[in-house]
């Protein structure tokens, strides 16, 4: 779907919706519970980075620090098995819906939205952002989430991509 227009992927996408709401029927409530969820956040996500400066919004995702700083790190150490628990399904949450929902929800708003969720269950989490030199583009950039010990959303993260900072 990634050589057509923006109204064509669009309209391919809402062809999809029937069956996603068979699908989405099949899974357990509380699935399918954090699934609506992660859609409202993901269109919240998205609607911020539209309409709301990133130094703004910047304020909201937590104290901005270093790679190296050792805040960084701490989501890497040992949690309580019910907030390991939490990261991976809300993980799957995110992830699953930014495929269906009818915007693009690439990993910033993915990150965003899964930062807020695990907020909201006082699960701790850190932002990393980092880049790459392309050869399409002068630069890529990338955001990903780690929380509990578990890779939330934006992995794996390519070898090229060098972490420059990271919101605790």
């Amino acid at each position: 779907m990634t050589g057509l227009s923006p109204r064509v992927r669009t309209m391919s996408r809402l062809r999809l919706i029937p069956r996603l709401i068979r699908r989405l029927w099949r899974v357990e409530n509380r699935r399918r519970a954090l699934s609506a969820e992660a859609v409202a956040y993901l269109l919240a996500a998205r609607l911020s980075l539209i309409f709301v400066s990133f130094p703004r919004l910047a304020r909201h995702l937590g104290t901005f620090v270093s790679p190296s700083d050792p805040r960084a790190s701490m989501t890497r150490t040992y949690a309580a098995p019910s907030h390991t628990q939490l990261a991976k399904e809300i993980g799957w949450a995110v992830t699953s819906a930014a495929r269906y929902v009818p915007f693009r929800a690439v990993c910033l708003p993915q990150a965003l939205a899964a930062q807020a969720m695990l907020r909201r269950r006082g699960v701790h989490s850190v932002m990393h952002f980092g880049a790459a030199r392309g050869t399409e583009k002068p630069l890529y950039a990338h955001a990903w989430l780690d929380a509990a010990g578990v890779h939330v959303t934006g992995f794996p993260v390519a070898e090229n991509f060098t972490e420059i900072s990271c919101f605790v």
